[in-house]
């Protein structure tokens, strides 16, 4: 029994081998680092920053809006370097579920793969409405009424939508055909809506500073209580509710943290860079650059347009739902409206293309590494895109764009994005702990023996290597953990860091799971929490403290990620706890897509994978490399090298 249960797990936490070399793609390469750039640009700043800012600033941060920004922008860009560095590493197309696949194992990386699939259905499926529902607010909701008095759908449950929004499906259906036809044409199709998103933009922060006024970050109770009394209205209830103390921060610090968390999601979507590895020109110099350069240049969009917001409009008076049209109103520029509404159908148009650009060729990884089924693998050999893989996906977001009532399904969107988030840092922390190459099949090979303990001491063999890794183990103590005797990663030190970081793993998610439930309690210093909060930290240092004591590769990369294991690690920590935000009813929509998706995976994929073929057909192939005295693992001596004297 014993037995069984360890080769199933072996078989959960197979690695996909990577073969850089020889090895052709199917994709074009064909986009530039500017078309990256412009595509997670047009991905990240959608309509969010049209309506975001407003909602923000008038409910929990007010002119500090734009500290939310920032530290939603710092957060953001943990995640984006540690997809950087990955990108850098594994030019393939897949995003995140390759980089699962290729260091924490199959199961890891069919999780991550379905659940950015579900992420990409739902958002684009939610932009297109978005943007169906802008587009009827400028023709005066005429496009809704006629279809809510001829083809309205009363249904309890609040599951489908009032009314079948066939201006959404129609949309997404030309998208799809766009994208399936090329992706040079979509690329440039991008960059067009980007550059004018751009330029509205650019224009709103210039209007803003123009027209603002700086006491509109200075304002006081009685600015309130005189904007009450001249407008009548019933808002003096609670006045420290609706206007907080005043000041640039008026809901104190409590505010801007909550309001960062809300910005924390104007960021997603850069990941959508990682996944055309395959169709970048030079992908290991572009995927660093564009990450990074999108990501700054929506920062500063952000931050400008939040900035303008506030100084031409009291934080209290503005408007929700459309804050830029009724600050222009403010300011007496009312037919710059026109001008932010064409900007709005621009950015949701971009974000629509950034959702739907990496949906199909997520599916397309797993298709062809067998999790899926293989089928929607197919290539159209004239315009080298997924073409099955695109339509399926396409008509899928297009349909429930179409049916159903999408406000109950978003938050699914960040519990996907946020897990990817968490892995690929998790990855990117164990590789570089590693030695060897990750693009050879040595270093996968070896990292299947970390994790599955088939270590080269057990493996019974007694060559000379091998003897000289068992003193290791014997006097395996607290010197390892603290003060390793070498500079650079050892087959000991890597399986010290892969136990260590899914132990702090743990260790973060129960913390989070306290702080996001009883976060009152510990403020008010109840031992029955402050207790496990302590100890949960010391323990969480005392791992920090272990990793970082251990060699790191010297593996020359274009692109590293700095601050190790800090960075990684506080990346993790922001996701989790974001996840933690979520609520009940989203957790269980989210088991029962998980249960689904692990319906596909054990009585399909887990048989039918690339990997599983590939034991079946050379049973030996996963065995220690040192048994058969493969030459594969020269340079990474383990720690037992040192003190026999050996070089």
């Amino acid at each position: 029994m014993a037995d069984i249960l360890a080769n199933f797990g072996k078989m959960l936490l197979r690695r996909r081998v990577l073969n850089s070399s020889g090895e052709e793609s199917q994709f074009a390469r064909c986009l530039s680092t500017l078309d990256l750039i412009a595509l997670g640009v047009g991905s990240t700043l959608g309509a969010g920053v049209y309506v975001l800012a407003g909602e923000v600033a008038r409910e929990k941060a007010g002119p500090a809006i734009v500290l939310c920004f920032l530290i939603a922008a710092l957060s953001s860009m943990l995640a984006g370097l540690c997809y950087a560095e990955f990108g850098a590493r594994v030019p393939k197309t897949g995003s995140a579920y390759l980089y699962s696949y290729v260091t924490v194992g199959e199961i890891w990386a069919f999780i991550t793969g379905w659940n950015l699939i579900l992420s990409y259905v739902i958002g684009t499926a939610s932009v297109a409405r978005a943007w169906s529902s802008t587009f009827d607010n400028l023709v005066e909701q005429k496009i809704s009424g006629f279809f809510k008095a001829s083809m309205a759908m009363q249904v309890p449950g609040g599951v489908l939508a009032s009314y079948p929004d066939l201006f959404a499906l129609i949309l997404i259906l030309l998208l799809t055909g766009l994208l399936a036809f090329g992706v040079s044409e979509s690329a440039l199709v991008n960059k067009i809506f980007t550059g004018i998103n751009l330029v509205v933009l650019g224009f709103v922060i210039i209007s803003g500073f123009v027209k603002g006024d700086t006491t509109n970050w200075r304002l006081t109770e009685e600015d309130y209580l005189s904007f009450i009394n001249q407008t009548n209205s019933s808002r003096t209830s609670n006045i420290e509710e609706e206007f907080g103390v005043g000041g640039f921060a008026p809901f104190g610090l409590a505010g801007v943290l909550s309001g960062a968390a809300t910005c924390f999601y104007a960021f997603v979507g850069f990941d959508c860079i990682a996944t055309t590895s395959e169709e970048a020109k030079n992908p290991m110099r572009s995927i660093p650059i564009g990450i990074v350069a999108s990501l700054l240049i929506c920062f500063f969009a952000y931050f400008g347009v939040s900035a303008a917001l506030t100084l031409m409009m009291p934080y209290y008076q503005l408007n929700t739902q459309s804050p830029l049209p009724e600050a222009f109103n403010h300011v007496g520029w009312a037919p710059a409206k026109y001008i932010v509404a064409v900007g709005s159908l621009c950015a949701l148009s971009t974000s629509l293309l950034g959702s739907m650009f990496p949906m199909p060729r997520v599916i397309y990884a797993m298709a062809e590494d067998g999790l899926l089924f293989r089928v929607l693998s197919r290539m159209n050999p004239r315009t080298k895109t997924p073409l099955l893989a695109t339509v399926t996906s396409g008509i899928v977001a297009a349909l429930m764009a179409f049916l159903f009532d999408l406000a109950a399904l978003v938050d699914l969107m960040s519990i996907g994005t946020l897990l990817a988030y968490s892995l690929v840092a998790i990855c990117v922390l164990i590789l570089r702990y590693q030695p060897g190459a990750l693009n050879s099949s040595s270093q996968t090979e070896k990292l299947v023996e970390l994790v599955e303990g088939e270590t080269v001491a057990a493996s019974g063999g007694d060559s000379g290597d091998e003897m000289d890794d068992r003193p290791s183990r014997e006097a395996f103590s607290a010197k390892l953990l603290f003060c390793p005797s070498r500079k650079s990663p050892t087959q000991t030190s890597g399986t010290i860091v892969y136990v260590t970081t899914a132990v702090i793993s743990v260790l973060i998610i129960l913390l989070c799971i306290i702080l996001a439930n009883w976060l009152p309690e510990l403020l008010a210093g109840h031992s029955a929490v402050l207790v496990p909060c302590v100890i949960l930290t010391l323990l969480c240092a005392v791992c920090v403290i272990i990793i970082w004591r251990q060699p790191e590769s010297k593996e020359a990369l274009t692109f590293k990620v700095p601050l190790l294991p800090w960075l990684p690690l506080f990346s993790v920590f922001v996701n989790i706890y974001l996840m933690m935000q979520l609520d009940l009813g989203t957790w269980v929509r989210f088991t029962v897509w998980m249960v689904i998706g692990f319906a596909i995976y054990f009585f399909y994929g887990i048989r039918n994978s690339n990997e599983a073929s590939n034991r079946k057909e050379s049973p030996r192939k996963y065995e220690p490399a040192l048994q058969t005295k493969s030459p594969i693992y020269k340079g990474a001596p383990d720690d037992s090298d040192v003190e026999a004297g050996s070089p």
